[in-house]
């Protein structure tokens, strides 16, 4: 059985753009966020560590083995 909810890398909100001669930006938004299998939709959570997303994504996916 295919999961509904699944994490996926965060994308960042906005692009950064620095000249080259500047180096790259030194705080990069990172993350996790979930994808909704059915609704092929991405829930922007932005939750900062994979096991936290990773909870997230059990939390709801058994909800919805509980709805069925």
């Amino acid at each position: 059985m295919l999961k509904r909810y699944v994490v996926v890398p965060a994308v960042p909100a906005a692009k950064e753009s620095l000249p080259r001669r500047l180096g790259f930006a030194c705080a990069v938004e990172a993350g996790f966020d979930l994808y909704d299998t059915q609704e092929k939709t991405r829930l922007i959570l932005r939750l900062p560590t994979r096991a936290e997303a990773e909870c997230e994504c059990m939390s709801r996916n058994s909800d919805v083995a509980g709805n069925l």
